[in-house]
């Protein structure tokens, strides 16, 4: 990853960083991060020195194909840690006990706290479930992170990525030791989530919304459904229209040639 894509990334996209002091040089830290992009996980990566390991959804370690082995074998080999998000609390378990073997080996930990990509660049609630429980069982410090206009270098569902310079914010590490015993609390779950998440719309600048991304990305869809629905019925309602003037026009006709 270091040797390759990283170098490759930061030669051809020349990200710029702030706050590159506030990674550790060792040791144990969780880095919280929006999520703009496909590309988040491989920029965070690119620009630090030490190793990062991120959870991934279980599909890019379980399509088919020989497109499906090639994608399982580099997220693999870059230490990606594979993750069903469809199976409801067993699979937020399963992340959450991947994040603390990480952390406990000493390790940087990568979580994106809304659970999913921005699907309009803004910044979404976070869930607790995954970093705080992952924090407060651990002590790491947690760092929040920005990814700038990552969304822009490679928009969802765009392949091929644009020569746009993206940026990294990196704050302060914030501690939550004062909590340690209580991540069976859900006010406290919910504390620490939203603390990061302030921390991170500071960094990032962007317009936070107090609602689910996973919300957000149903309502855009059903709205979408909706304008599609709209469409085939005036498309439908402007042909209904355009036989019934053929016809009146056909009808005229064969009354002016009768007469």
């Amino acid at each position: 990853m270091k040797l390759s894509i990283g170098g490759t990334l930061k030669l051809a996209f020349r990200p710029w960083v702030e706050g590159l002091e506030n990674i550790p040089v060792g040791g144990p830290a969780i880095l919280a991060s929006n999520h703009l992009s496909f590309s988040d996980s491989f920029f965070l990566p690119a620009v630090l020195d030490r190793k990062v390991t991120f959870i991934a959804k279980s599909e890019y370690f379980t399509s088919p194909g020989v497109k499906g082995k090639l994608t399982a074998a580099f997220f693999k080999g870059v230490g990606q840690l594979p993750v069903d998000r469809s199976g409801g609390r067993g699979a937020g378990e399963a992340a959450i006990k991947s994040g603390i073997g990480v952390l406990e080996r000493g390790e940087l930990f990568g979580i994106y706290p809304e659970g999913t990509r921005s699907p309009d660049g803004r910044l979404y609630r976070g869930k607790p479930g995954g970093l705080a429980r992952v924090a407060l069982a651990t002590g790491a410090p947690v760092i929040p992170v920005a990814m700038i206009d990552t969304e822009k270098v490679q928009p969802p569902g765009k392949v091929v990525p644009k020569m746009i310079r993206p940026g990294i914010r990196i704050g302060k590490p914030l501690d939550f030791s004062r909590y340690t015993g209580m991540d069976g609390d859900r006010f406290i779950l919910r504390s620490v989530t939203d603390e990061v998440m302030y921390e991170i719309m500071k960094l990032s600048g962007q317009e936070y919304v107090d609602i689910y991304a996973t919300a957000a990305k149903r309502q855009i869809a059903e709205a979408a459904k909706h304008l599609a629905e709209l469409e085939k019925a005036a498309r439908a309602e402007r042909a209904e229209a355009e036989r019934a003037e053929k016809a009146d026009r056909d009808d005229r006709q064969q009354k002016t040639a009768g007469a």
